[in-house]
């Protein structure tokens, strides 16, 4: 399963997502989740924002080796599940690509589509979104200009999402690696640190 995270900079939110999938998939074994981020509004070429790899690195993830890039249908296009940062953005990404809103949510939507109905497959998340009532926006925001604990919640709500979700689906799809300019995995196999390896024991699901 090949996910793309989609914010506006490509510097906080979605390189945060990115990194702690990479290390997740490490961590359980799964090589077939694979992940990437991209802006819709990029600093195209600049590194993560200082204080979005200080989450990152307190996830138990790396921020090294990362350059933000500008959103484009190719990246939607070879993508199983975009996650957005907002429904904004959810709804730009979605329109990029040739059947990509059948597979474009916000993180917090389908982490929420997910918990509440047991979805295990993106086309069952596809399926339930419109079934179940939404209570308030489902954005998660930018924390640019904002303290340092700031970033560290933003990580957090990150995470909070993120983990289960992915243990929820990345057994049951279709494994598909991608390959990303970027570099691999950021971790190796067994040695995930301590604070991520803490993290995902508190984060299995079901």
């Amino acid at each position: 399963m090949h996910v793309l995270f989609v914010c506006n900079g490509n510097v906080c939110r979605s390189v945060i997502a990115e990194r702690l999938t990479r290390a997740v998939a490490v961590e359980y074994d799964l090589p077939g989740l694979t992940a990437e981020s991209a802006g819709t509004r990029a600093l195209v070429g600049f590194p993560v924002e200082p204080l979005a790899a200080r989450a990152i690195e307190g996830l138990g993830a790396n921020a090294d080796n990362f350059r933000a890039r500008k959103l484009k249908p190719e990246l939607i296009d070879r993508a199983d599940l975009v996650l957005a940062m907002t429904e904004q953005i959810r709804d730009q990404a979605a329109g990029m690509g040739f059947g990509a809103g059948s597979r474009t949510f916000t993180l917090l939507e389908a982490h929420r589509i997910a918990k509440v109905t047991g979805a295990d497959t993106i086309a069952d998340l596809h399926r339930a979104r419109h079934d179940l009532a939404l209570v308030g926006r489902e954005n998660i925001a930018d924390p640019v200009g904002l303290s340092e604990s700031a970033f560290c919640q933003v990580g957090d709500q990150i995470a909070d999402a993120l983990v289960p979700l992915l243990l929820a689906l990345a057994p049951h799809e279709q494994a598909r690696p991608v390959e990303d300019e970027r570099g691999g995995l950021v971790v190796q196999p067994g040695s995930a640190p301590a604070p991520l390896a803490a993290f995902l024991a508190a984060q299995r699901i079901r």
